[in-house]
């Protein structure tokens, strides 16, 4: 029987089997060709989707706009502060009320129960483009990613690490679709950092499944060897204070991907990386932080993020691939 994701909404990787996590990667590389062949795709003609952002973005914000651009569907984009969600009105009764004017919506912001609330209420799909425990589009970014460097049918056994603040979304999701797919992850940060223990079991459950292995390291050395994929993000995530930069730099300056990290690996080994990254002082923050502590590079080497490793703008371009095999998957 083929996978059917009509009218599912995509709200956490744990969610979805193996088999329908690799029919949207392979609907992900469809829709890359035809966007790379120039072939008109505009599938769901006629449909219209919501954009809520309770968090500022650039890939995700891109690829969802221009992803319902290209499959001929009209987007609107619902920015912080220009709603009443969660001021005047419950996400209970906004759900209740965009459910009836929009085919889809998409949710980036905070906690996870807000996206399951919208996706509970609305009756149409909602799709998790970011919370503070999940953020599953980019996990198939990552992916694709992958695929398209070691081959499709070559991920299995090899192992993922990643660096620094090992609880944040990003390193969550990792976790996932890692044990889903049968890849080996390593998080390698300080202990503080680690993921949440409950998640880790359920991660451990799904890899026993999959003949996979979730590890957890306070050595980067152990991280990086033997690992194919290195991926790190940055130190302090949205919705964080400022004032714990100070600390994230500490504890987290160790498990910053550099060269030598990257010679521990192997030799066909990759860097990722969600983006914005702080790899020079060409940024306000990397300004700042530079001035303030002296730090020129936070989670990666200038020389890692530039060199031929590093494959995290191939990433970026493939949010929009996957981020339409997910639209177009729960609303055709």
């Amino acid at each position: 029987m083929g996978v059917n994701l009509s009218g599912r909404s995509f709200l956490k990787l744990l969610d979805f089997t193996p088999e329908e996590i690799n029919y949207l990667l392979d609907l992900s590389a469809d829709f890359k060709h035809l966007k790379r062949a120039g072939v008109p795709h505009r599938y769901l003609e006629g449909k219209n989707v919501a954009l809520i952002f309770e968090k500022t973005s650039t890939r995700t914000r891109s690829a969802f706009e221009v992803g319902a651009m290209d499959l001929g569907m009209g987007a609107v984009y619902i920015g912080p502060g220009t709603s009443q969600m969660g001021a005047k009105e419950s996400m209970e009764d906004t759900a209740r009320v965009m459910g009836r004017m929009y085919d889809g919506i998409e949710y980036r912001g905070f906690a996870q129960e807000k996206v399951e609330e919208l996706a509970r209420y609305s009756g149409v799909p909602v799709w998790n483009g970011l919370t503070t425990e999940f953020h599953p589009t980019q996990m198939l970014a990552d992916i694709l990613t992958a695929q398209e460097v070691f081959g499709k049918h070559n991920l299995k056994g090899r192992k993922l690490t990643f660096f620094g603040d090992a609880q944040n979304n990003v390193a969550n999701s990792l976790m996932v679709v890692c044990a889903k797919l049968g890849l080996d992850f390593c998080a390698c940060g300080p202990k503080e950092q680690m993921p949440a223990e409950e998640l880790v079991a359920q991660c451990r459950k799904v890899a026993e499944e999959t003949g996979s292995t979730i590890t957890l390291t306070e050595d980067p050395e152990e991280g990086a060897r033997g690992a194919s994929i290195l991926y790190t993000d940055i130190w302090v995530s949205m919705g964080e204070p400022a004032e714990i930069w100070e600390h994230r730099i500490q504890i987290l300056s160790p498990y910053r991907v550099t060269k030598q990290l990257m010679m521990l690996a192997e030799p066909d080994a990759i860097f990722l990386h969600c983006l914005p990254s702080f790899h020079d002082t060409k940024t306000t923050v990397g300004l700042q932080m530079f001035e303030k502590f002296g730090v020129k590079e936070m989670e990666v080497s200038d020389e890692v993020f530039r060199s031929p490793a590093s494959k995290v703008f191939d990433e970026a371009e493939n949010r929009l691939h996957t981020i339409k095999a997910v639209m177009y998957a729960t609303l055709k």
